[in-house]
């Protein structure tokens, strides 16, 4: 009785379907296991014998879940929870709305499955110079930048700064040779996928260029004309109102018109070019004005850890009395990505 009992329990578990996620592809051929997340589409799809497997989309006929996954069907679509059903060629039935009866809906609308929550990316980077002996230098700073991007909103942030000191051997002297710091806030709101519009704050100091602070703030709008991993660019215009204090002159307002534009690639996986622009000329006298560039090259060693070499140039074409126009500083940086 004993040995019935478990041959019938064997045959039973055996009965039991297994519960699994399904892709059926577009040759007939199957694969089984769990659904992680689909993006750029691309699936991604755990199995037991080969661990995740990453799926072309446009070769799957349909899939099929066994609970219910998130999904976007389109860029700028709210995620969604429904349990997904395997459909016709090309597409899959879903609850949407969610509760309502499975209806079709194409693969190719789905733009990702399980999209990770909204989430912090940055980097933090320092620098260093130290010398003794026939000179003596003493010069380091530190840059953090970091970036939130929602649906329809982004908020960045970020700060910098430099030191340096030189002591002249013949006399003893010590001159600061670089006294520079900036940080930023700026919060964008997209009305479409490319189009935003944006509200910005900076202040920066340069103690060697004789500028206690300055303040430029003010909204505008910009244009995402290319968005991806590989390669970005954006546009932005708008007014800005810019206030300065310097340590001869004292302080001076004007308003502004703000242009900029910010573009990075990546020509191989492991390095990235970048280039920033900002023009403000004073919109009551287009002699006056500022220019902001940041050029550099960033190579990742190992994960998240890197190298970045990249100069600065400010230019001032009013800048105060007994100092130069231009500040062009070469920096050689290393940090780390989150």
């Amino acid at each position: 009785m004993r040995t019935f009992l478990f041959g019938l329990l064997a045959l039973l578990v055996a009965a039991v379907p297994v519960c699994a996620d399904e892709v059926i592809f577009a040759n007939g051929d199957r694969l089984t296991g769990k659904i992680v997340s689909a993006t750029g589409g691309k699936l991604i799809l755990k199995t037991e014998a080969a661990g995740d497997v990453t799926i072309d989309l446009a070769k799957v006929k349909t899939f099929s879940t066994d609970a219910p996954v998130k999904l976007q069907l389109g860029e700028r679509a709210p995620v969604v929870e429904s349990r997904v059903e395997a459909g016709a060629e090309g597409q899959v039935q879903g609850e949407i709305p969610p509760g309502t009866a499975p209806q079709p809906v194409p693969i190719k609308n789905i733009t990702a499955i399980n999209p990770p929550p909204p989430a912090w990316h940055g980097n933090v980077a320092l620098n260093g110079l130290f010398t003794t002996g026939n000179s003596e230098t003493e010069q380091f700073g530190f840059t953090a930048r970091a970036v939130k991007r929602w649906l329809d909103d982004r908020f960045s942030l970020g700060a910098e700064y430099s030191y340096g000191r030189q002591k002249d051997q013949s006399t003893g002297v010590t001159s600061t040779t670089v006294d520079y710091g900036t940080g930023f806030m700026k919060y964008d709101h997209f009305f479409t996928k490319k189009f935003y519009g944006y509200a910005g704050f900076k202040i920066e100091h340069d103690g060697v260029a004789g500028l206690t602070y300055r303040t430029t703030t003010g909204p505008g709008v910009g244009y995402e004309w290319f968005e991806s991993p590989a390669f970005n660019l954006s546009t932005e215009a708008g007014p800005a109102w810019v206030h300065e204090t310097f340590e001869n002159t004292g302080s001076r307002d004007f308003a502004a018109l703000r242009l900029a534009y910010s573009v990075d690639w990546t020509p191989v996986k492991l390095l990235k070019l970048y280039n920033t622009f900002e023009y403000l000329p004073n919109m009551a006298d287009f002699g006056q004005y500022l220019m902001n560039i940041n050029a550099g090259a960033r190579a990742t060693v190992w994960e998240g850890l890197f190298g970045d070499f990249r100069i600065e140039y400010r230019y001032n074409s009013r800048p105060d009395p007994g100092r130069e126009n231009t500040d062009v500083r070469y920096i050689l940086s290393a940090g780390w990505a989150f």
